[in-house]
């Protein structure tokens, strides 16, 4: 999802396969130059993310350079835009890690007539983001709440594990969640949300905490990667393996062996790959001065040990590289 100046060297993680990696293709001083800005450098739904755009730059002969911070932090992430806008290309893809402070450094971006994608996460200020392309995640949010609740059988007391308040995404799944829950599922006791600042340290912990509070908890949603593993791990260690059930949100390399191993009971994947293609797609038409699409919504797929070795499931798990 995600201080100062003078740790931006620390801070900043280059995670291109080569740094400018346009495919090769030419053009010179007219090539497009696009650099994506993760929300987190590492993270297998960012990288996956990474290689979609990296493959249809290559297509288009897009200059694409790939950054991140190591922490979904917008003190990490904002001294990054900063010196990309210093650089000066001719877009920014960008997964703001926060919808309010991430709003002063784009701003500075689009000052400059830098062309701004949002991929994945956004910023409440409209005006910023030609193009916002992301996962529905409302819808998402509510399919984790009938998964669980199947899983549940209907009744019983249900937590959620997120990241942090004020990131698009994950607040959007939650309160899909809700409103699920509050509309079709009287049986289902909703707990609340409680934050794990996207740490899987801290989600084992509430998680931890929960199970010692409430013997009888039947269920949790974990937003993202990070969330589920950290609540995985708890369960596994408190011995509650298929007695409390779990949805979680993504389909990273360890929530996927989560699920083979009957942690997790099902796994919502977005596309991020699709995400990042078409960021660099609007990015270029952007540039070119041609129509842009205001709002691009992507699918989520649900992924269960009963399909997760299908083909057309396979091709939809995150991985750690290009």
């Amino acid at each position: 999802m995600r201080k100062a100046m003078a740790a931006l060297g620390a801070t900043l993680l280059l995670t291109a396969c080569g740094g400018a990696d346009g495919g090769g293709a030419g053009g010179g001083g007219d090539q497009i130059r696009v650099t994506l800005v993760q929300g987190l450098a590492g993270e297998e739904f960012y990288e996956t993310m990474a290689c979609g755009a990296r493959a249809r730059a290559a297509e288009l002969g897009v200059a694409l350079d790939v950054q991140g911070p190591q922490k979904f932090d917008p003190t990490l992430q904002t001294p990054i835009v900063n010196s990309v806008v210093a650089g000066g290309p001719d877009a920014l893809l960008i997964a703001p890690t926060d919808v309010k402070a991430m709003i002063a450094p784009l701003t500075q971006a689009k000052q400059q007539n830098i062309k701004i994608i949002l991929v994945d996460t956004v910023v409440e200020d409209q005006s910023i983001g030609l193009s916002r392309i992301s996962t529905d995640n409302l819808k998402g949010g509510a399919a984790a709440a009938r998964a669980l609740s199947e899983q549940v059988g209907g009744k019983g007391k249900v937590l959620v594990i997120s990241t942090d308040p004020g990131v698009s995404t994950v607040d959007a799944r939650i309160k899909g969640f809700e409103e699920e829950v509050a509309a079709n599922h009287p049986g289902l006791s909703y707990l609340g949300v409680q934050y794990s600042h996207n740490d899987v340290g801290e989600a084992s912990r509430i998680m931890n905490a929960a199970l010692a509070k409430d013997a009888d908890l039947a269920g949790v949603f974990a937003t993202n990667l990070n969330s589920a593993t950290g609540a995985g791990t708890a369960l596994q260690q408190t011995g509650k393996l298929g007695k409390v059930k779990m949805v979680g949100f993504d389909a990273g390399p360890a929530q996927v062996e989560q699920l083979k191993d009957g942690v997790v009971q099902a796994l919502i994947a977005q596309l991020p790959g699709d995400i990042g293609a078409k960021g660099v797609e609007q990015a270029v038409a952007a540039v070119r001065g041609q129509q842009v699409t205001p709002s691009i919504p992507t699918d989520a797929t649900i992924v269960t040990a009963a399909n997760v070795d299908r083909p057309e499931v396979r091709k939809v798990l995150y991985k750690a590289g290009c």
